[in-house]
């Protein structure tokens, strides 16, 4: 996965003092410019343990349902984890998450794949919002807090 640039004019991630704040982050593919939807979107190195979690099932009725938020949730939250790494901090270092969803019935699976994430609960808050840029193929969008450790732990 690429980290690419943002899909309009505005940082990535942003420092000030102790605390890194990272923009809201979407499932986009920069390197196809698309929306990620699907489990062959993703590398194949998410697809195991998304497995564990029950998910790729290979049955076409349920993967077909299931796979635009998952493959979108884990694709937010490695992005998120990249930018972190970028940013010199962990996901361990994650103080609070905002979350967007068009359809909060899907938090739940998007609730699972965070736990691949994130050993510990972070401060979260979830939203149900209209829409989201650039289009209605987006189900979830994550913004994210970090504290930035002096020592570097």
């Amino acid at each position: 996965m690429s980290v690419g640039k943002p899909l309009a004019n505005y940082a990535t991630w942003r420092q000030l003092g102790d605390q890194v704040y990272l923009s809201g982050v979407i499932a986009v593919d920069p390197s196809a410019g698309a929306v990620v939807n699907r489990y062959e979107d993703l590398p194949p190195e998410a697809l195991p343990a998304l497995r564990a979690l029950g998910f790729v099932t290979g049955q076409m009725s349920v993967d077909t349902f299931e796979a635009p938020i998952v493959a979108q949730s884990w694709w937010v939250l490695a992005r998120i984890r990249e930018l972190a790494a970028e940013a010199g901090v962990r996901m361990e270092h994650a103080a609070r998450l905002v979350q967007y969803f068009r359809d909060l019935r899907h938090y739940p699976h998007y609730n699972r794949v965070r736990g691949l994430f994130f050993e510990a609960p972070v401060v979260s808050t979830v939203v149900e919002v209209s829409r989201m840029l650039p289009d209605d193929r987006v189900l979830v969008e994550v913004e994210a807090t970090f504290w930035k450790p002096a020592n570097g732990a």
